[in-house]
């Protein structure tokens, strides 16, 4: 079954991933320590994990220290108000996912699948639970991601139901070639800057 083959490649390729990452990201945190040393290099954030589980995903810090914690971006009020200088830069390339990649490799997230929402994003939960997938499981059954379906389709642009339904297509069409695509779909959506809300 592709789901036990998928975990497989998530962690060999999240392994080779922080190897040859690793100097950039040390490089970035010691930029994001110069820019703002009041806080933390990393930001943890309570999420939704497979099954509904909670877990805490692992990002660069790219807000300042009065930041809301738990509030979608595309919800808070003004938040380049609170983005670091660094974090601009961090953000508009989605740098600050790198660290996922730590979440991956212990078995918390996939590289592609649908992305956790937040601990208090029940809307967005109940929403996915609207669809089964090929393997009978709905979104909120699989391992989140770093980068998915949705995330080349709107991201933050995108209302719960509209989350919820491209999901819903993710899990529906799940497959290696369907990975593929989102991943290196996300590539050409970074570049573009598509669907980032600063």
């Amino acid at each position: 079954m592709y789901l036990y083959i998928k975990r497989g490649l998530d962690f060999i390729l999240s392994l080779i991933a922080l190897i040859i990452l690793m100097p950039f990201i040390l490089i970035l945190a010691v930029i994001i320590k110069i820019d703002d040393p009041a806080g933390p290099v990393l930001f943890r954030q309570k999420r939704y994990g497979k099954d509904k589980k909670y877990f805490y995903i692992v990002k660069f810090r790219t807000m300042k220290t009065e930041a809301p914690h738990d509030v979608p971006t595309e919800e808070v009020q003004d938040p380049n108000a609170f983005v670091t200088r660094s974090g601009r830069f961090i953000r508009r390339y989605s740098l600050d996912e790198l660290p996922q990649f730590f979440n991956v490799l212990i078995g918390d997230m996939s590289i592609v699948a649908p992305r956790p929402a937040l601990w208090n994003q029940d809307n967005l939960i109940q929403e996915r639970d609207k669809y089964v997938g090929k393997y009978g499981l709905t979104p909120n059954n699989y391992r989140p991601g770093i980068t998915g379906w949705a995330q080349i389709n709107g991201r933050d642009a995108l209302n719960d139901a509209e989350k919820a339904k491209m999901d819903g297509e993710y899990v529906q069409r799940i497959s290696f070639l369907f990975d593929c695509r989102c991943f290196f779909g996300t590539f050409l959506k970074v570049f573009r800057h598509e669907g980032v809300k600063e």
